[in-house]
């Protein structure tokens, strides 16, 4: 595996940054605070070829030092189902995940409950025919299944840092899919969202009009300080900065506090010659999640390891130490929330860490 940095450089925002297990075990850590319990509220498992990621590397990586009680399996489009109907090839992806989640459950594998919760897909441009696929994946998961994800980012400009990102213009606008999330609503499930930060004013209309829908939104809004908005770096800083604070009067929706470690938001680490610090990451990551936590308040927050996407620029003990680094300046309770308590509540995980 080549870990000459020089030849890794991608000056662009597109393609996926390789993990490179070599170049992340240049740098070791202790584990700060390895008695605060976490749930990772986000996360991935695929075969992708540039960053392959099953439940053997998920577990390596939560076994490596911090207390993690639990996790939540977010959509990727993997392991669908590879026959039948079109619009039910999703539920394999549900399957899959419920999977590894029986396998943790067991305890053979350690304490901590991989993939507790699962968010899957379902495309709610289907309107009111969405509703079948939902209930089978209820059927499948059972309270394991907590909602869908739905890519929404969608620039004027090409921007794609990772893959599945593809969207158009106003999608959660549209009367059909509005229709589809009605369904969802229903059902009783949650809605996650990945946008960009310039599609903010997109999400808080939708909470207005759905205000019994229990809303997330990924990465903190995919604050966008780079590739074609480089030059406009402050001017974007400033536009996310204001979104933000205006969302946090939509009481149902949520922030998962991650997905920073991106050249979406300037950070070009994996191109160092060794992984960052623990410090160094949360320099960068403090002023997001500070302005966060100001306008939300840390019992709509929750910190998630974006795993394996973020692990292109660190290890997962390194992370979570900087995530730890980033909230030093708030009380217990404050952390217990941001860490473990804000995503067992909204995703109804019933979790009781150290118990």
């Amino acid at each position: 595996m080549n870990s000459n940095p020089s030849q890794l450089v991608d000056p662009t925002l597109h393609g996926p940054i390789p993990v490179r297990s070599d170049w992340l075990a240049l740098r070791e850590e202790p584990v700060i605070d390895p008695e605060l319990p976490i749930i990772d509220a986000h996360h991935h498992l695929w075969t992708r070829s540039y960053a392959p990621y099953m439940f053997d590397d998920l577990l390596a990586d939560v076994q490596s030092g911090h207390k993690v009680a639990a996790t939540i399996f977010v959509q990727c489009s993997t392991m669908y189902r590879s026959d039948g109907p079109e619009n039910m090839k999703p539920l394999g992806e549900v399957e899959f995940a419920n999977g590894v989640a029986a396998m943790s459950a067991s305890g053979a594998y350690g304490q901590a409950r991989l993939c507790a919760g699962i968010v899957g897909f379902a495309d709610l441009l289907q309107g009111r025919s969405v509703r079948p696929l939902l209930e089978a994946q209820m059927k499948a998961a059972g309270e394991r299944f907590k909602g869908i994800r739905t890519l929404a980012a969608w620039s004027p400009v090409q921007v794609k840092a990772v893959p599945d990102t593809d969207s158009r213009q106003q999608l959660l606008s549209d009367k059909t899919y509005r229709e589809g999330l009605a369904e969802l609503v229903d059902l009783g499930l949650s809605l996650d969202v990945l946008i960009f930060h310039t599609q903010i004013d997109e999400i808080d209309d939708l909470a207005r009009a759905f205000p019994s829908a229990r809303i997330v939104v990924n990465h903190m809004a995919s604050p966008v300080i780079s590739g074609p908005y480089r030059e406009r770096a402050d001017e974007m800083r400033q536009l996310w900065r204001e979104g933000i604070k205006r969302l946090s009067d939509r009481p149902n929706v949520y922030l998962k506090l991650g997905g920073i470690a991106s050249r979406l938001s300037g950070s070009m680490m994996h191109t160092l010659p060794e992984p960052p610090s623990s410090e160094r990451l949360a320099a960068h990551f403090q002023p997001f999640v500070t302005h966060c936590v100001d306008y939300f308040g840390a019992e709509r927050c929750m910190f998630e390891s974006n795993f394996p996407v973020d692990k292109g620029q660190t290890s997962y003990r390194l992370l979570w130490n900087a995530f730890k680094l980033a909230s030093a300046r708030y009380n217990r309770h404050q952390r217990e929330a941001l860490f473990w308590r804000t995503a067992n509540d909204f995703y109804r995980l019933d979790i009781k860490p150290g118990t």
